[in-house]
Formats: C-alpha cells, sequence, structure tokens
C-alpha cells in the first residue's frame, strides 16, 4: 500500500513577495495530491500578520482533511482567556487516532521555543506513528531536542514518519544521529541536491522526510508549484507500508 506523505514550513502563509495568502498553501497541497502532510510555522489565532485566524482549521476544513496541532509558543490574549499559538501541524485524508504534543522545555529565553507533534493514522487497518517538529538554530538545544525525538521514537513499535524543517545539513554529526536509526528518504531515492530553502533559489537542505526501516520509499521529489507562497519549498515522498 503506497500513501504520498509531504513535510512543508509554510513560514506563516508569507511568500516571498510579503503577501500572507493560506489559499496559495491550501493550491499547493491539493495539487501534490499528498495524503498526509506535517507543516512547520503554523499560526492559530496569533497575531495580526495572519490576522488572527485558525490556520489548521482553516486549511483543513478547505482540504477536508484530519488535523492535529502542536504549539510550540502559546501566548495570553490581552484581557482575554484564549491563547495565541504557533507551532507544527498535521493534515490527514486518513483518521487521526490519537494526538500528543511535546514541548521541548529545556532552557527559558535561550532561543525560540520548539515542539514535537506525535499523531497515531489509521490507514487501511494499519497503524502508523507520524511525527512533526521543527529543531532549533541553536546547536545545544538541537541536540537536546534531537536526542528526546530519538529517545521517543525508541518507544514505538509501529512503523514511524518523522517530518519537517531540522535546520541541520545532510553529513553533519546532527545528521548522523538520526540517520543511525532512520532512513533520510531523499538520500535513498532522492535525485540531485533536494535543497529546500530558500525557495526563490535553493542552497540548502533543511526539510526532513525519515522513515523506520519497515517502510519502503518508492519516490520522492521536491514540490515547485507556486515555490513563492512560502521560503521553503515542501518535500513530497511516496512510501510503501508493508
Amino acid at each position: 500500500m503506497d500513501i504520498k506523505v509531504m513535510t512543508y514550513n509554510i513560514h506563516h502563509g508569507k511568500g516571498l513577495d510579503k503577501q500572507t495568502d493560506l489559499h496559495r498553501i491550501a493550491d499547493i497541497i491539493e495539487k501534490s495530491k499528498a495524503d498526509i502532510i506535517g507543516l512547520n510555522e503554523v499560526d492559530r489565532n496569533f497575531s495580526r500578520r495572519s490576522d488572527y485566524e485558525d490556520q489548521i482549521s482553516l486549511l483543513a476544513k478547505q482540504l477536508n482533511m484530519y488535523q492535529g496541532f502542536s504549539p510550540s509558543i502559546s501566548l495570553p490574549f490581552k484581557n482575554q482567556a484564549n491563547v495565541r499559538e504557533y507551532g507544527n501541524a498535521l493534515l490527514s485524508r486518513y483518521p487521526i487516532i490519537t494526538k500528543k504534543s511535546h514541548s521541548f522545555h529545556l532552557k527559558a529565553g535561550l532561543a525560540e521555543p520548539r515542539s514535537l507533534l506525535e499523531a497515531s493514522i489509521q490507514i487501511n487497518g494499519k497503524l502508523v506513528r507520524f511525527y512533526v517538529t521543527h529543531l532549533s538554530l541553536n546547536s545545544f538545544l538541537h541536540r537536546k531536542q534531537a536526542n528526546f525525538i530519538i529517545h521517543q521514537l525508541d518507544k514505538c513499535s509501529h512503523p514511524m514518519i518523522i517530518m519537517g524543517d531540522w535546520n541541520m545539513r545532510p553529513g553533519s554529526n546532527k545528521w548522523c544521529n538520526i540517520t543511525k536509526k532512520f532512513q533520510d528518504v531523499w538520500n535513498l531515492a532522492g535525485n540531485g541536491t533536494g535543497f529546500t530553502y530558500p525557495s526563490k533559489k535553493p542552497r540548502i537542505r533543511l526539510d526532513y522526510l525519515f522513515v523506520s526501516q519497515e517502510v519502503r520509499v518508492v519516490d520522492v521529489e521536491l514540490v515547485k508549484i507556486l515555490s513563492k507562497a512560502s521560503d521553503h519549498l515542501p518535500l513530497k515522498a511516496t512510501l510503501s507500508l508493508y
């Protein structure tokens, strides 16, 4: 059974033209024909920059998909009980059975907070575990966050797919730590550099799809539809679950 999985840092819908347009993001996802999409830099009633919209709910409604969200930043509204959130999200054509948010509570104030979204999705009777994250630029925090993720993955006995902006280069020590246990889909089936950032003239690979050993990689590609819609390009893979 094959599924199409995609990871995409949407930059809260703000494109290279400085316009914030979530409809472009939805259009890219729809045209990609991806079944399950991990998203980074998603606003949920966060600020004026995205008109205080609940971006993941709007995308889920427009695309008729199930959704999950993991806040990396949660801030109170002034004089209101609601919260403003920013973080990682998941869209799925298949039912999301469970979802959990893990916050990386490390040293407060050292850098932007990060989180990990964990979700179990039922795909034609098979339970698959998905993880979506966006790791820190700070090397010390990056190592701590990656170690936490690997520890979480060690607890899982289901097929696993890990998606997100890892802010690292292939071949680095950070990359080697995760690829000791998980397959980098671009390394297995990619053609070319796989650069995802910046979207106009990509020169670095920051966005990754990793899979556990029982998942077979059929194909992988960069999605270059409406590349100006974000500062990152989406990365999509066709995976076989067996």
